[in-house]
């Protein structure tokens, strides 16, 4: 394993090369490499000249610069992008931390309890530093103040020792660009729901006078990036898939309503393909004996595992809907296969329903939505991958080419027709805004009574469909 040292540097020259020196000398688990990957932010005291040196003579640094100032979180930011170890650590490049307690920040990670870990000088700490009341009453009324919108129980979330699982850090969006990246990064990994852990540190603090460059204003600037990403879902890099996802996961109503409506044709072990990050697994797994929540895409994996670590009746597993091997294991397995929102991603969606027939025991059950209504395909469509939208001829055809009964159709939220054609088909968006969403969420309680009643077609197509008892 590799421990990448990610080292935002700007106008250090007095204390850079002595704390360099004990970021290679701390001792690490053994058998762990490390890197010491450093972004000097257009240092202008001759801090980069001792980093080129300190880089040409140690294989281990590799040493980037910034155009321009650009700020701490930026510098972070870049480092991120050139990091190449299984765990990623940030560290000040001022003597205020003590490399010396990485083995300790690393261990909640290597036992597999947390996707981040967080060094506090707040909590019993071999030595700390008595510093100015004040400066330390500012971050721990911060602290509090993220607490509340992010609903955690941190006691320092401005601290700069976070180390991360390095695949997720990559996937978590910084903007910010100076000191407000902390409270970026504690928002997007709540709303992440990443399990985090906090561990005591020592804590060598510094004063205005001794160096220390973040200031009252900072913190006023810490307080909007606090409500800025409460209010917004940005958390991954990748949008395509992902931020979808998040999306929904903020329509609970809307998502109780397709679990409503699909949860009396479930038996007592079910299969769900395309599971993402549980937001249907949640509200349809109870009461099953065995409920299995398949998925390709390794963040998403990793967020289920998360979700469902304690829930013994749910089992996590790897599966990719467009390669039948993946399904071979499972074969007779299942009297229930959920497959929602997966068909219209594929290039052949006849493989998969083969060999989602496959996992099924005779008489077994098949759900599949899918988006229909071909005419409504547009921007929206194409920003999340779907290759297509369906008749319902077309897709009633392609299940029971595979042998499957038709038992039921539900044309599925009719109200949410108009409002995607306008976005996707007169507007050209790529995305639909959140205000759009909430409002949507807090109408679902009508829109659903109203959707038998309503002369046009649904958004999407519900198909149940059944398995002869003998094949």
């Amino acid at each position: 394993m590799k421990l990448s040292i990610l080292m935002p540097v700007y106008n250090e020259r007095t204390v850079v090369e002595r704390c360099i020196a004990g970021v290679l000398a701390a001792p690490l688990p053994e058998e762990m490499e490390r890197e010491l990957v450093i972004v000097d932010d257009r240092s202008t005291d001759g801090t980069f000249d001792i980093l080129e040196r300190l880089a040409g003579s140690t294989p281990s640094i590799r040493l980037y610069r910034h155009e321009v100032n650009r700020g701490k979180g930026a510098a972070v930011r870049s480092a991120i992008q050139y990091a190449t170890g299984d765990f990623s650590l940030i560290q000040d490049a001022d003597l205020e931390y003590d490399p010396i307690e990485y083995s300790r920040l690393l261990r909640p990670l290597l036992d597999g309890r947390a996707d981040a870990v967080f060094g506090s000088r707040y909590l019993a700490g071999e030595q700390t530093r008595v510093l100015p009341y004040w400066h330390s009453m500012i971050n721990k009324s911060l602290t509090t103040l993220s607490n509340m919108f992010c609903n955690l129980n941190l006691t320092d979330m401005e601290t700069c020792y976070k180390v991360f699982r390095t695949d997720l850090l990559k996937s978590i969006p910084i903007r910010s660009d100076r000191f407000g990246f902390e409270p970026e990064f504690v928002m997007k990994c709540a709303k992440r729901k990443l399990r985090i852990y906090e561990v005591p540190i020592s804590y060598h603090g510094r004063t205005y006078e001794e160096g220390k460059k973040i200031g009252w204003k900072d913190g006023v600037k810490a307080l909007g990036v606090i409500l800025k990403f409460w209010l917004i879902d940005d958390l991954y890099v990748t949008t395509y898939g992902r931020g979808v996802l998040g999306n929904l996961a903020g329509t609970p109503q809307y998502l109780s309503w397709l679990a409503r409506t699909v949860r009396p044709h479930l038996g007592d072990t079910v299969l769900e393909v395309g599971a993402g990050i549980g937001n249907l697994t949640a509200r349809l797994m109870s009461r099953r004996l065995y409920y299995v929540a398949g998925e390709k895409d390794p963040l998403h994996l990793h967020a289920l595992h998360n979700r469902f670590l304690r829930t013994p009746n749910v089992c996590v597993r790897r599966i990719d809907p467009a390669v039948p091997a993946d399904f071979e294991p499972l074969r007779g397995s299942f009297d229930t296969v959920l497959c929602l929102n997966v068909l219209e991603y594929l290039d052949d969606p006849a493989v998969t329903l083969h060999a989602l027939r496959e996992t099924l025991s005779p008489g077994g059950v098949l759900v599949v939505l899918v988006p229909q209504n071909p005419a409504l395909y547009g921007s929206l469509d194409r920003a999340m991958g779907h290759k297509r939208r369906f008749t319902r001829q077309e897709a009633a055809a392609l299940v029971e080419e595979q042998g499957f009964r038709i038992r039921r159709v539900y044309d599925f939220n009719k109200a949410g027709a108009t409002p995607w054609r306008v976005y996707s088909r007169l507007l050209g968006r790529g995305s639909i805004n959140k205000l759009t969403l909430k409002l949507f969420d807090k109408t679902v309680w009508l829109l659903r009574r109203l959707d038998p009643v309503l002369p046009v077609r649904g958004l999407s197509l519900i198909l149940v469909a059944e398995l002869p008892p003998s094949r």
